[in-house]
């Protein structure tokens, strides 16, 4: 018996062995496989410019029917990367790819994408045009050297007026068209159009694994009008940096972005379709995104939709993630003007730490502009729900839709934020909150107005304050506020004011420890409020 099982332990043991060596065969084989760099003339000392030896590399690879092209340990300057189909760039631990800052290496302009508008302009530093199958995979770092970039824009507004940059030039006589369409933004026509860090554009299959990013020039990994990618374990530094937002995906489907360390100058994920009547024509949705298990630190907004949106938004999860010291949580933002719809998104599972300003915000206004009937450039909100969610913010959260299209369809769930003010929602229907607790250091935890179809549920405070409603109705039609309890002394629970407000019902609640369950104004209607 004991002989039986020593022969079984070693029969283990020698297989495990075989096993071993058979994926060390495979490593080597791997290995032996992959284009690597030096081989075409590359110098990993920092100084030699490789841009013409990795291009052999790639072209090598593209020769051979697709492969890896391979960066060992060392620091190799370059100019712009293009990617073919079936390319992967490996960076091995300690590798670190160091873009040219000579912004004559970006030239000739190409077919790229500033802000939701289709233009001519300098070379990404990782590009890629209809390709297939391409990748950046590794441990090592890339690093885009952007301060160069950073203050040549911030210091074109002291130039004379009408001064133009020759890099500006360039970009007038490829752009013109573009520049004389009265619904371009005048900010698009004469800006410093600096480039991206990675855009693959119309592209198939692309992962972007493992690597550090650090120093972006502009957005930082922004995938355009692309289908399945993959963005896992990156970590992405753009320390105070204009408009460096982290990761981008625009007008794409199927992107999954998951694992990710983001700290950048502008928001740390955006998503985007297009910006007016650009977007608009393109047509091109963001849809089918995944976000999870990421950490954002500095940054904009934890997680970011519009204001560029004009081909829609739809079906996007985020969940599992922690934003600590960004502006804001969640933002959604649009404008009139934009056209297009975001809907079905869902938030779970989000802890907010040190938020400066909201922690979820759904805006509508996000340029001033008046009213206008609804066509196609009016933009559309639509069935959001937002569960578990902690931390503390300056504020909760707001929703500010437009008279012409309110913002539809929102539940929030599960909320607990300590903050300096509530939710406040205007201009908003069927709108339910369920289970919150809103520490607020105004003592008001919801002001709703101009809104119908509220359902207040489970709501209560430990932060009630001396003459300031818990809840406050300004005209508001329809309305549900049932289930809460007030576990500390408070004066007044619901507030209802404005001639407007009609059919507002209470049921369920346990407010023994309020001096008043309901206050009216003189301006509400008699009938507005009643007790069931």
């Amino acid at each position: 018996m004991i002989a039986q099982r020593f022969f079984s332990y070693r029969q283990i043991i020698v297989f495990l062995c075989f096993v071993l060596a058979g994926f060390t065969g495979i490593s080597s084989s791997i290995s032996a496989q992959a284009y690597n760099v030096k081989d075409f003339g590359a110098k990993n000392d920092g100084i030699q410019k490789n841009t013409e030896a990795i291009k052999k590399a790639i072209d090598a690879a593209v020769k051979g029917g697709g492969g890896t092209v391979y960066f060992p340990a060392g620091t190799f300057l370059t100019g712009p990367i293009e990617l073919k189909s079936n390319i992967s760039i490996l960076l091995d631990a300690g590798a670190v790819i160091k873009f040219s800052d000579d912004f004559d290496d970006y030239l000739p302009m190409v077919q790229s994408r500033y802000e939701g508008i289709d233009v001519m302009s300098f070379h990404p530093l990782f590009y890629a045009w209809k390709a297939d199958n391409i990748s950046i995979t590794g441990h090592g770092t890339i690093d885009g050297q952007g301060k160069k970039w950073w203050d040549f824009a911030e210091s074109l507004p002291a130039k004379p007026k009408g001064f133009r940059s020759k890099w500006q030039r360039i970009s007038d006589s490829l752009n013109y068209q573009v520049q004389a369409d009265p619904e371009v933004p005048s900010m698009i026509a004469r800006a410093f159009l600096r480039p991206p860090f990675i855009q693959p554009m119309y592209c198939k299959n692309v992962r972007i694994e493992g690597v550090t990013i650090q120093n972006s020039p502009f957005w930082t990994v922004n995938p355009e009008f692309c289908d399945n990618v993959v963005v896992d374990k990156v970590t992405i530094n753009n320390p105070h940096s204009p408009n460096t937002d982290g990761i981008n995906p625009e007008s794409c489907s199927n992107v999954h972005i998951s694992n990710c360390h983001i700290s950048v100058g502008d928001d740390c994920i955006t998503i985007k379709s297009g910006k007016d009547k650009a977007g608009r024509k393109m047509n091109a949705p963001a849809e089918n995104y995944t976000i999870t298990n990421c950490t954002m630190l500095s940054g904009h907004g934890g997680v970011v939709i519009g204001s560029e949106m004009s081909g829609g938004v739809k079906k996007i999860v985020i969940s599992n993630c922690i934003f600590d010291g960004t502006d804001r949580g969640i933002r959604i933002k649009t404008a009139r003007g934009r056209g297009g719809v975001v809907e079905d998104i869902r938030v779970s599972n989000v802890v907010m730490k040190n938020i400066k300003l909201e922690a979820i915000t759904l805006n509508m206004f996000y340029d001033k502009a008046d009213a206008e009937p609804v066509t196609e450039r009016t933009p559309t909100f639509r069935n959001m729900h937002f569960s578990g969610i902690t931390g503390n913010a300056s504020q909760a959260g707001s929703l500010i839709g437009i008279e012409e299209m309110p913002i539809r369809d929102i539940t929030f769930n599960d909320i607990q934020l300590k903050t300096k003010t509530g939710f406040t929602v205007s201009n908003s229907e069927n709108i339910a909150f369920h289970n919150l607790q809103i520490d607020a250091e105004d003592g008001r935890a919801i002001l709703v107005e101009k809104s119908s179809q509220i359902e207040v549920n489970g709501l209560k405070s430990l932060t009630p304050q001396l003459a300031v409603p818990l809840v406050e109705f300004r005209d508001v039609k329809e309305a549900f506020v049932h289930g809460c309890y007030q576990p500390v002394k408070t004066d007044v629970f619901l507030k209802v004011d404005g001639a407007a407000s009609e059919n507002i019902a209470l049921s369920s609640n346990n407010l023994r420890l309020a001096k008043d369950e309901i206050v009216k104004t003189t301006s509400a209607p008699v009938t507005a409020v009643r007790k069931q």
